[in-house]
């Protein structure tokens, strides 16, 4: 049993004394004499003209995966910072260092890559031979192929150049300004002024006029802003059109297809079978209206509890009903997450000042994760809590290996979250008797299924349609809230009275700059872990060591090949896809038995 858990994380262990940090500071120094090596070593090594000629390749990609790790530490370290305390102005500053050394750093990336892709084929077969390659094969062909797609190394060196003060300053101005909006709300005859993220919880109270109050302040505050993220988005919008242009791709999909390492085919097909199953999800929409008294809900309806488990959860009480739920499944995974709770990995303590959201991030020089949170005891907070250690969980069994091969993408990093928040929701859904408290947690699994395929869904319209769009010119901010409002009529098939124009100012995830279309990984990760749960409800516990396997294959290969390898199933075909969609429309189901008049 844990007790007495601490809601506030532990980091003093990496670089003690926070932004002010002595040893960060020297660290940073040492950093950037290491990349500023790498760039030099990449740029004296010769192309091989031999297949015997391996050992200063290996060497290089040694000293890379090195000097990434050491990046990726205190890159690790500062978003843990500025997400802590938005105020905190040496944190933020940092992150803009680190983020021009990167730049810096990615002409040894491009260049190596760039050099990779000049090797001759006959000579490169050979090169793979050798047994430290072989391990990175996949990865290697991977850089190869896509150098071979983009402009002169000069041209895309400029690009990362501008990027820092023009893309990706964008997106970090579009942080500045959510950090220091504030949301008025008033409670017991005093109005408070909540940031984003108290706000947000609000959005989800039992109380529908709580959630209506907050989300008519909600929408008003981010349209006082609009104008400042109409121009956000659309300057990142058209730097990666541009981008793209500059490089002879057409399609906006190219990129983030890639980088999740899937087909298009294999996305078509999952958002058909989504689309095909549809009728389920508006009939629960439409149940869930009458059991609210309404005529159809409205947006923050959607989301609204149903049900009641008798209490909130303590941070304690949730910690131990995690832990207790993966032990079913997974005793390697239970042990992991209470050395989560006991080495206080875990940033949950519910105060303002804090950025909004959950994120788990990974150091893999100390081999550890910190997952950032804002815990208020919801049915809610224990399942986004759950989310993120699956997220750790998925860092702790890879931390062995090669770093370029710990470097999975976003679809497969949402399959493990995805695959944790199932395990811990199921569980308890199997060990409740209570009428109530089995709508309660039904509906919060539901609501899961709601927001992947018909919320991610708007989400994805939204942004397919906004990029056709921008190719034309700006996108106006009464036109952005038009196709936001569209696309969300589309996804819910028109089951709502209300609907949420300024979801596109509101939602992070537009403005990431690391990966374009922050949506459709979450949908398949969801997807193909329900698949993956399915095979393991059959297989027990004896399940846990294929799923590690599995996890450790994330970065190695296509998602195609690694479902045929693991799971044996062709994820172009419909059959998986709904084998996975069945486990989750049996919730619907068994939610209409109980609420059946």
């Amino acid at each position: 049993m844990l007790t007495g858990l601490k809601e506030v994380w532990e980091l003093d262990n990496f670089f003690p004394g926070g932004s002010k940090s002595e040893q960060l500071h020297k660290f940073l120094e040492e950093l950037q004499k290491d990349m500023d090596a790498r760039v030099s070593e990449v740029q004296a090594w010769d192309i091989p003209q031999a297949g015997n000629e391996s050992k200063e390749l290996v060497t290089l990609l040694e000293n890379m995966q090195q000097t990434i790790k050491k990046a990726r530490e205190v890159s690790a370290f500062v978003s843990c910072l500025t997400a802590q305390d938005v105020s905190d102005k040496e944190a933020n500053l940092l992150r803009g260092r680190l983020t021009q050394m990167n730049a810096g750093f990615q002409m040894a990336s491009s260049t190596l890559e760039e050099k990779i892709s000049k090797i001759a084929d006959s000579t490169w077969k050979v090169l793979l031979q050798d047994e430290k390659l072989a391990e990175l094969a996949f990865v290697l062909e991977e850089r190869r192929s896509k150098a071979k797609e983009k402009l002169p190394l000069e041209q895309e060196s400029l690009i990362n150049d501008l990027s820092v003060d023009g893309y990706h300053a964008w997106g970090q101005l579009y942080n500045t300004l959510v950090g220091r909006m504030t949301i008025p709300f008033e409670e017991n005859g005093e109005t408070k002024q909540l940031s984003v993220g108290q706000a947000q919880n609000k959005l989800y109270d039992h109380d529908r006029n709580v959630r209506q109050v907050a989300f008519a302040n909600w929408e008003k505050a981010w349209e006082e802003q609009e104008d400042l993220f109409s121009e956000t988005l659309n300057r990142l919008g058209g730097y990666r059109l541009n981008v793209y242009k500059h490089r002879g791709w057409d399609k906006v999909l190219k990129e983030p297809l890639e980088v999740n390492r899937m087909s298009e085919d294999t996305l078509a097909t999952m958002w058909n079978v989504i689309n095909d199953n549809k009728t389920t999800y508006v009939n629960y929409l439409n149940r869930k209206a009458e059991m609210l008294g309404v005529d159809k809900l409205g947006w923050t309806d959607i989301y609204a509890p149903v049900g009641s488990v008798d209490n909130k959860m303590s941070y304690d009480e949730g910690a131990n009903f995690i832990v207790k739920h993966f032990e079913s499944f997974s005793p390697k995974m239970a042990d992991f997450a209470k050395t989560a709770f006991t080495e206080n990995w875990i940033e949950a303590e519910d105060r303002a000042g804090k950025r909004p959201g959950g994120f788990c991030t990974s150091f893999p020089l100390a081999k550890e994760s910190r997952i950032f949170m804002t815990y208020d005891g919801s049915a809610n907070s224990v399942s986004t809590l759950a989310h993120e250690l699956g997220h750790a969980y998925h860092s702790h069994v890879i931390n062995d290996l090669d770093e370029y091969n710990t470097h999975y993408a976003m679809n497969v990093a949402e399959t493990a979250s995805t695959f944790a928040e199932m395990i811990v929701s199921d569980a308890a859904l199997k060990s409740v008797d209570s009428k109530e408290e089995k709508l309660a947690l039904l509906d919060d699994n539901i609501q899961r299924s709601i927001a992947f395929f018909m919320d991610i869904q708007s989400r994805f319209l939204f942004e397919t349609r906004f990029y056709e769009e921008r190719k034309n010119g700006l996108v106006s901010t009464n036109r952005l809230n038009e196709l936001m409002v569209e696309a969300q009529k589309e996804a819910f098939n028109e089951s709502l009275n209300e609907y949420h124009p300024h979801f596109w100012s509101s939602k992070l995830h537009f403005y990431i700059t690391g990966v374009p279309f922050y949506n459709f990984p979450y949908t398949f990760g969801y997807l193909f872990s329900m698949g993956i749960y399915a095979l393991a409800l059959k297989e027990g516990k004896s399940f846990e060591d294929n799923y590690i396997n599995l996890l450790r294959d994330t970065a190695r290969m296509s998602v195609e090949d690694l479902a045929m390898k693991h799971l044996n199933v062709d994820l172009t075909k419909p059959d998986f896809w709904q084998g996975a969609l069945d486990v989750a429309n049996e919730y619907v189901a068994q939610f209409m038995e109980l609420t059946d008049k």
